[in-house]
């Protein structure tokens, strides 16, 4: 058991963390810190926290647990708030989309207790944002994967997976670089295409009459548009290399579809439909496979 999480970003992601930590009985005390006082005091109000605190660096102090549930574009800011009280005994985590920024920011500011930091992305959240939907169950059954550096610490690295196991999580680990490469393809991009589906129809002349004749399909295809812009403005841009390199694929992808239906190739376009069609149909949501 911990004795105190300090929580610094009292949202969706650090709320649900610290509602499952208390329900699994794992820390005594959460202190929270959020950039908007209100957002802490209704962090409080709710449960979520047990004290409130004026600043990131009073949220760490006495903590042996530490969760960033910041916007990836301001983890570095966060640790230089925090380092002096960061030591060797003390577990930091953070809920980031990538990794490859946010382990470069702990080496800059964090230096010789870069060990202490472990790398965690959490594959699970909601469109909505906000500590009003923080949701104990939220991490339940979901894979976390680990990130973790040649520094990180190996007491603290299994201190991490202990601590997502107990909360009922699957927890894979990979490079940072593997981490950033493969989610470019298969949720930032998905995100982008998202985007930019919703803006292309909407920006034409009738593009709200053809909203509104969209039905469940559409639907589900271009559910993660409604998601935080902030959010993933940041996360567009930090892992930008590789997305626009999974970008340039499907955009190969897209143009060689384009050329079927042009030259009114019907028996390539099927096939190629086909291959598409077979491959979504027989993937499933992986808990438990192995990354290097």
């Amino acid at each position: 058991m911990f004795e105190q999480l300090g929580l610094i970003g009292c949202g969706l992601m650090g709320g649900s963390f610290a509602l499952a930590l208390k329900r699994a009985g794992l820390v005594k005390r959460v202190v929270g810190y959020s950039k908007s006082p209100s957002t802490t005091e209704r962090a409080r109000q709710m449960g979520v926290i047990d004290v409130e605190a004026p600043s990131a660096l009073l949220a760490v102090s006495g903590a042996d647990i530490v969760l960033l549930a910041v916007p990836v574009s301001a983890t570095e800011a966060t640790f230089k708030a925090i380092r002096h009280l960061v030591g060797p005994n003390t577990l930091i985590m953070d809920v980031g989309s990538t990794k490859r920024d946010v382990v470069d920011a702990a080496r800059r500011v964090l230096r010789d207790n870069v060990g202490s930091f472990v790398p965690c992305h959490p594959i699970t959240g909601k469109e909505v944002s906000g500590v009003e939907h923080a949701d104990v169950d939220l991490y339940a059954g979901k894979q976390v994967i680990l990130t973790p550096i040649e520094r990180t610490f190996t007491v603290q690295l299994q201190k991490a997976v202990d601590v997502w196991t107990a909360l009922g999580c699957h927890v894979l680990k990979m490079s940072p670089q593997s981490h950033d490469a493969a989610y470019a393809a298969v949720s930032h991009l998905p995100h982008l295409i998202a985007f930019a589906l919703i803006n292309g129809i909407t920006g034409q002349e009738h593009g709200k009459d053809y909203m509104s004749l969209a039905g469940p399909g559409f639907r589900d295809f271009t559910r993660i548009a409604a998601s935080d812009p902030k959010m993933w403005r940041d996360i567009l841009i930090a892992n930008r290399e590789e997305l626009l390199a999974q970008s340039k694929i499907f955009q190969e992808t897209l143009q060689s579809l384009e050329q079927l239906i042009s030259s009114s190739s019907g028996d390539a376009l099927e096939t190629m439909i086909e291959q598409a069609s077979e491959t979504r149909a027989n993937w499933r949501i992986s808990s438990q496979k192995s990354h290097k």
